[in-house]
């Protein structure tokens, strides 16, 4: 029998038989400590039952990992899925935005959960757990799946379907229950050890530890304001008519997604003028818009839009560029490798932050600040200001909603906004979008346009992104006045435009080519959009180019 050789970090090689199974040759290794996830073949993602058929490098994928983590939340999705199948044949389970370390689900029907249906849940969940069932991958003929989905009433499932090609079409199966195969899975059930199901506003969150601690989960910490953007954009996919990607894929194809991307924009829009009305019934008493987002929520263009609809109000608004009270170069603190953290608080002068805006308040004129990047210090500006009545400063930044950056600064004196782009679409009923993906591919695109950075230098950097966001941004979010969600449910298909060539420059060498192969999988199931669809004051323009704004 034919030969390949099976190449370790080690670099140890080894030789199997062609169409070995990735779980037989990881044994090779000997005791991990933690349990595996998934595998990396050359790079790529796979499961462990994946055959292998030629020579290549192989990696595990320990649940204590990035890319372990997620597949152990996936799984675990997958899991709540089965279990509903059994406990439920005839309700349609729909998994929902991630809510702190837990996912959102809901049925489709809205009949709020009872406490006794959602502990048959999780008993059903423990059985599958401790029966530890094999999570197989299959292939199936394209009409056989379709015909499987529309049998067991996956309407979403199906019509993702229709705008596929391919003649073949992945699965997960598990005890007779089949799903889309969208990313890898667990091996088996029995991985599944550490979740928990809680009630959560009529419906259940499914919590997942981190991935640090794969075995414990912390305590139940609520975001509120992501619920409560849940809600509202869950009411605006009603109103749109589309809350699959199969949906909005049709709407492409009868030649409708034109106007689907005006009345998309013209909905954001209204909620940016909600959110101005919102700050001038308080203008007795706010001097002050605080807007704050992780990376790539659009915080930039939603503070534009919203100086204009200020203005339609009869309102002044002035802009604060925070980087001008960033501290000489020489005061900024270092992080754990040594490096400047321009991302920090302190990397701010925020004492003269608040003597400018107390001085403003008080009727005083003040130079504002302007920093020179390339002598890495604050110098004139010849910039005079002087508040005479009708005026709301506008400061965006990552620190705004913390009050540690205006701890001067009365807290009625301040309105906060937090913003972040929160898709309702899903690829269809159990195969939800991240918002993190939905952000990091925004940043991809505008990394390339605007800053000259490759599509492996922003996954490089990504993960240090999202630490950043946790520290100073996530702790802070439900201390929001009012919240924005940026996302525009149509701007995947666009982005695809722009992220695929992008992400094809990643090869099988570079230790980010399991994220772009994952995320170009994930591509696949849009229909692309024509950017000149997009109004020239989106906040799509921010990231793809050609906006009305200038920043």
């Amino acid at each position: 029998m034919r030969q390949i050789s099976i190449t370790y970090d080690s670099g140890e090689t080894v030789s199997f038989p062609v169409g070995v199974k990735a779980s037989e040759a990881i044994a090779e290794i000997g005791k991990l400590p933690w349990p595996l996830a998934a595998v990396l073949v050359n790079n790529e993602l796979k499961c462990l039952d994946t055959e292998l058929e030629s020579d290549c490098a192989l990696k595990p994928v320990l649940v204590n990992s990035s890319l372990g983590a997620a597949v152990y939340r996936r799984s675990l999705c997958f899991l709540l899925a089965l279990a509903s199948r059994e406990v439920f044949p005839k309700r349609r389970l729909i998994a929902g935005m991630a809510i702190g370390t837990g996912f959102y689900h809901y049925y489709f029907d809205e009949k709020p959960l009872s406490e006794e249906e959602i502990q048959q849940l999780r008993d059903k969940m423990k059985d599958l757990v401790e029966r530890d069932i094999l999570i197989n991958q299959e292939k199936w003929p394209w009409e056989k799946a379709c015909r499987y989905f529309e049998k067991t009433g996956q309407s979403d499932t199906l019509a993702l379907l229709e705008n596929l090609n391919d003649p073949f079409i992945p699965l997960n199966e598990c005890a007779g229950f089949r799903d889309l195969h969208v990313a890898p899975l667990v091996s088996s059930t029995g991985v599944l050890a550490t979740w928990e199901l809680l009630p959560y506003h009529g419906g259940m969150l499914l919590r997942y530890p981190h991935k640090e601690t794969p075995n414990e989960l912390e305590p139940f910490e609520d975001v509120p304001v992501l619920y409560r953007i849940a809600e509202e954009y869950k009411e605006r996919g009603r109103v749109l008519g589309v809350g699959s990607v199969g949906k909005l894929n049709k709407l492409t194809n009868i030649g409708q997604i034109h106007e689907y991307v005006m009345v998309a924009e013209a909905l954001q829009n209204k909620k940016i003028a909600a959110l101005a009305e919102s700050v001038a019934r308080k203008a007795d008493t706010v001097k002050v818009v605080l807007i704050a987002g992780p990376s790539s929520s659009g915080k930039t263009t939603t503070a534009k839009k919203l100086a204009i609809e200020l203005k339609v109000l009869g309102f002044e608004p002035i802009p604060i560029e925070l980087d001008n009270y960033f501290v000489d170069r020489t005061r900024t603190p270092l992080d754990s490798e040594g490096k400047p953290d321009f991302e920090c608080l302190e990397a701010l002068d925020v004492e003269y932050l608040n003597q400018q805006l107390l001085a403003l308040f008080s009727g005083d004129e003040i130079e504002l600040p302007l920093y020179d990047f390339k002598a890495g210090m604050r110098r004139s500006s010849g910039k005079m200001l002087r508040l005479t009545g009708n005026e709301i400063l506008i400061l965006e930044g990552i620190h705004g909603l913390n009050e540690k950056l205006t701890p001067r600064i009365p807290r009625e004196n301040k309105f906060k906004i937090y913003v972040s782009a929160l898709t309702q679409l899903n690829l269809d009923d159990h195969n939800r979008i991240s918002t993190t993906d939905y952000r990091l591919l925004r940043r991809m695109v505008r990394d390339h346009n605007f800053r000259g950075h490759s599509a492996k230098a922003t996954l490089a950097m990504w993960p240090s992104v999202q630490r950043g966001e946790q520290r100073f941004i996530f702790p802070f979010q439900n201390s929001a006045d009012a919240a924005f969600n940026s996302a525009l449910d149509y701007e995947l298909g666009v982005l695809k435009v722009f992220a695929e060539p992008l992400l094809r420059t990643i090869k099988s060498t570079d230790s980010e080519f399991a994220e772009a192969r994952r995320i170009q999988s994930f591509l696949d199931n849009f229909i692309p959009i024509p950017a000149q669809y997009v109004p020239g004051n989106s906040i799509l323009r921010e990231f793809i180019g050609e906006s009305d704004f200038h920043y």
